[in-house]
């Protein structure tokens, strides 16, 4: 490719970064990566009504998180008022765009008399100027919007690079507002100038975006800059069949952060929801760059499986480095309200990280397994009920004595239990069932000898102790 490669994702923040938007910016960072080109963050906040500095932060914060680092950015739009004002008057001059001072009620009126005649409810023209073409008198008070003279006639066709050859009719397509009332200018007007501008070669968007797609290509053409090519991936759709969206079932990235994910197995997962690389389920970051060439994205619209992504998240886990995941079960733990020294999540919860780590699949859930070792444990009743009897209490009372006086690793422990149970004539489950319930709260733990060793002595005989 002789051009320069340069993507872009271009969020609007009026709510958090979805999971829609995180794998778009996700495969246009990928495609430039791959090609040595450079990516973009947009901030399109021109919804002035409803845009956000908390929902900037977030997006910010999601992009962070999910690791995907951008070369140029964040250009926020409504900081190109002046830009895009420039490129307006460019094209009032060359007689390529009008002002328009249709009311909402004229236009209304418009529509529904077009559906009463089975007519696509398109807009009539009728502020647009012609040769010959006596216009309405401007009314007084009415502030105008832009409209762009969209061609007539013909067709606009690309190559897109996900669905393939798309021709949509331009007698399909109307005369677009281009800019408001208030001189904010419109969405798929904006995004024209910017992609031109930040010199955009490549767009990967959701396919919900196809029909705006010939607006942004005429435009293009009148201002006789070059074309980007398109890429529009299939939506992403939740369990019930419905595209996840901000306002239907989408939950933010951020919350899947806080929700004890790993970024590596959320990239993970979100590349493979709609592309893929022969069979390969797990990868790395610099695998899906080394696989990224823009081909094998899917035609057709993704499920999301939130047990899928458990699974996935859990195999990252259990590879994690311990003293890594030691800071992000300190983070969980913070917010369940245990606080731990510095040193301790230094030294001593990497290792219960280590221990724990293969039997979860979020950091909550290691978190919850790990608060075991720093906060109280009260055994459930109908545990204790049954594992710690009257028959196996002589027994953990004799393990008590050991533990109070042998070496406090895992080899001495481990011994003392062999003895104990050689003396009193018990199986292993026997006794190791209740000592889980006793110092852990549950009967299903690692290795006993393990568990305690971590947990540390004085720990171990005040649970004991409580048979």
């Amino acid at each position: 490719m002789t051009q320069k490669i340069r993507t872009r994702i271009a969020p609007s923040p009026t709510g958090f970064l979805h999971l829609g938007t995180a794998r778009t910016a996700l495969y246009s960072w990928a495609y430039a990566r791959h090609f040595g080109g450079e990516f973009v963050l947009r901030i399109e906040d021109t919804d002035v009504a409803r845009s956000t500095q908390d929902s900037v932060d977030q997006i910010l914060e999601s992009m962070r998180w999910l690791g995907l680092e951008y070369d140029e950015g964040p250009i926020y739009q409504m900081q190109r008022l002046d830009r895009y004002k420039a490129v307006v008057d460019q094209l009032m001059a060359e007689g390529k765009a009008y002002y328009c001072y249709s009311t909402p009620e004229e236009l209304d009126a418009v529509r529904e008399a077009k559906k009463a005649r089975g007519e696509k409810a398109l807009y009539d023209g009728r502020w647009r100027p012609a040769p010959g073409k006596t216009l309405p008198p401007v009314p007084a008070g009415v502030k105008p919007v832009v409209r762009f003279c969209n061609p007539q006639e013909g067709d606009v066709t690309w190559n897109d690079l996900v669905k393939g050859p798309i021709t949509i009719s331009n007698r399909e397509i109307d005369d677009l507002i281009i800019v408001r009332t208030d001189g904010i200018p419109t969405y798929n007007f904006a995004v024209v100038v910017d992609d031109w501008d930040m010199q955009i070669s490549h767009v990967f968007r959701g396919d919900e975006h196809i029909n705006n797609t010939p607006w942004q290509i005429n435009i293009f053409a009148a201002l006789g800059a070059p074309l980007p090519l398109f890429g529009h991936c299939p939506v992403i759709l939740g369990d019930d069949g419905q595209k996840l969206s901000k306002r239907r079932g989408a939950v933010s990235v951020t919350a899947y952060e806080e929700g004890g994910y790993l970024p590596e197995a959320m990239l993970n997962y979100l590349a493979r929801l709609g592309w893929s690389h022969g069979d390969e389920e797990l990868f790395t970051r610099a695998q899906l760059v080394e696989w990224f060439d823009g081909t094998h994205l899917n035609k057709s619209p993704a499920q999301w499986d939130p047990v899928k992504l458990l699974w996935v998240n859990a195999q990252y886990i259990k590879q994690a480095d311990n003293t890594r995941l030691a800071g992000l079960v300190a983070q969980q733990l913070t917010r369940q309200g245990i606080t731990l020294d510095a040193s301790v999540v230094q030294t001593h919860l990497p290792q219960v990280c280590a221990l724990l780590k293969d039997r979860c699949d979020t950091t909550v859930a290691l978190a919850t397994w790990a608060a075991k070792f720093y906060a109280d444990v009260t055994p459930d009743a109908a545990e204790l009920a049954q594992h710690v009897t009257d028959a196996v209490k002589p027994a953990l009372q004799a393990l008590a004595a050991r533990l109070a006086t042998c070496t406090w690793d895992k080899a001495s422990i481990a011994a003392a239990i062999k003895e104990v149970l050689a003396e009193v004539g018990l199986k292993m489950p026997q006794l190791a069932m209740p000592v889980r319930v006793l110092v852990l709260g549950t009967p299903q733990t690692p290795s006993v000898d393990a568990v305690l060793e971590l947990l540390g002595r004085e720990k171990v005989l005040a649970r004991l102790g409580r048979a």
